[in-house]
């Protein structure tokens, strides 16, 4: 039995976890790949109880309620969308989610409203050279106090680097050519690290849509470093949710 606490600077809705670092943070009992489901919302700052099931998978509990599961799986992307810093840095200016109207301004991810250092502030938008057919970009480059005992980044902000950025590409309609707002909340990850960044280095998140079903909504999303090394793969599953959903107020 591990206890795992969320700190409330890793939130992501104002009164839970950020699901990338929540799923990271599970993740870590895994070796290689890992896909955790999120079962609930993630309490802040409480002790949680991390534990091996008898089938090799890992459950987070708050008390009798399982938070998330976690299994070894295999993560591998039909395709790869690359983009240069100075391209991701131009996407994030066509970000659909303007600041002002940000449903989430204080989650460690992709929160306006969090400063430099303490949040990640990845603001995915448009690559321009892409239409019929999103793909998202933003650039990155971590905070020192984001590294590991050995200097580089930790594993859980390589998951939630990809977190974010796969919301906002669910909410590309690809019929309009549009982003719509739907309220939406993850509920599976999955990823696989190939190589982590130190602090301070430039790195680039590219996220595309895979699909809709109903309240469902997938997409995958990479990181690169600025050389275009491979660093990390996600799938992503979102649910569309009412806003009171979204943020804790129902059920």
């Amino acid at each position: 039995m591990n206890q795992i606490i969320i700190d409330k600077r890793y939130c992501g809705p104002p009164n839970s976890g950020n699901g990338g670092y929540v799923c990271g943070r599970l993740a870590r009992h895994i070796p290689g790949a890992a896909e955790v489901t999120l079962r609930a919302p993630p309490p802040l700052d409480k002790p949680l109880d991390a534990a091996a099931t008898a089938d090799g998978t890992w459950e987070l509990r708050d008390g009798a309620s399982v938070v998330a599961t976690a299994r070894a799986t295999s993560v591998e992307l039909a395709r790869l969308e690359t983009a240069s810093f100075e391209e991701a840095c131009a996407a994030e200016l066509l970000t659909p989610v303007k600041p002002h109207e940000h449903p989430l301004p204080t989650c460690f991810v992709c929160g306006p409203a969090r400063a430099k250092g303490d949040g990640l502030r990845i603001f995915a938008g448009q690559l321009g050279r892409h239409s019929q057919n999103a793909v998202l970009a933003a650039s990155w480059t971590p905070d020192p106090t984001l590294a590991a005992e050995d200097g580089l980044v930790a594993d859980e902000f390589l998951w939630s680097a990809l977190d974010c950025p796969t919301g906002y590409a669910c909410n590309y309609n690809q019929e309009s050519d549009s982003f719509d707002k739907a309220p939406l909340l993850l509920g599976r990850m999955s990823a696989r690290i190939e190589a982590r960044p130190r602090p301070g280095d430039r790195c680039v998140i590219t996220a595309w849509p895979t699909g809709r079903d109903g309240r469902k909504r997938t997409a995958e999303a990479a990181a690169h470093d600025e050389a275009g090394k491979l660093l990390a793969v996600a799938r992503a599953t979102w649910i569309a949710v009412e806003r009171d959903v979204q943020l804790g107020r129902g059920s």
